[in-house]
């Protein structure tokens, strides 16, 4: 039987599911207000996306794993799963969590964890499984607005009216940045959230990939002339 959602969410097709509605109220009790509407955005986008590709929920993906893998991929940016990870894997560790205490096989939580651990990692994910990649083309979209031009007109526009973005990017961008300054282990140098992070240091505080040559204590010498192989 089809579970009962808030009226927000009549005029779009959500999961029905009980597992999907428990996992829309967590995300929405645990995450601030900005994020969890990007979380939802973020379905919708994917779901477009699949449209557009003739993809067939049920047929080429499992549609409650996908909303599933987005309403829950910033679970990280939450108070309760700010760990020592990189955000996505805390994220990724939490959602985990949720699914098995909810008796989600563990097939299902597999597919999620990578979605959520994968979403910032272009060019990988999008190489998994289609729920993953869904997931990922879907947040990108809200987030970077890559792919965009795949929506069906003015879709993002009702999309928007519904959930409104408050500067989605930059709100994202300094949750990120403030974790990372609190706790700098969440943010290794060659991480997304060490990327933002590195703009927020004095230069030279956080290692680029040539300081990590460097230290690595190998001795290794770069070419006279870059850009062409040691002999």
């Amino acid at each position: 039987m089809a579970v009962a959602l808030p009226a927000v969410y009549d005029a779009f097709d959500l999961p029905r599911t009980e597992l999907a509605a428990q996992a829309l109220r967590h995300a929405e009790e645990v995450e601030p207000e900005v994020i969890f509407r990007h979380s939802v955005r973020s379905y919708l986008f994917a779901r477009a996306l699949a449209d557009h590709d003739g993809m067939t929920a049920g047929a080429d993906f499992d549609d409650e794993l996908v909303f599933l893998s987005c309403v829950l991929h910033d679970l990280g940016l939450s108070e309760e799963g700010n760990g020592h990870q990189r955000f996505e894997v805390d994220g990724a560790d939490l959602a985990a969590r949720f699914l098995r205490e909810h008796g989600t096989d563990e097939d299902a939580v597999t597919v999620v964890w990578d979605a959520i651990a994968l979403h910032t990692s272009e060019g990988i994910a999008s190489r998994k499984g289609p729920e993953v990649a869904l997931a990922h083309a879907g947040i990108t979209v809200d987030v970077l607005g890559r792919g965009k031009e795949s929506l069906p007109e003015g879709f993002a526009d009702r999309v928007h009216a519904a959930f409104p973005r408050t500067d989605l990017a930059y709100e994202i961008t300094g949750l990120i940045t403030r974790q990372a300054l609190a706790n700098p282990a969440k943010a290794g140098p060659l991480s997304f959230p060490g990327q933002l992070l590195r703009r927020h240091l004095p230069p030279g505080a956080l290692p680029d990939w040539y300081d990590l040559i460097a230290e690595a204590g190998w001795g290794d010498r770069p070419p006279a002339h870059p850009g062409t192989p040691a002999a």
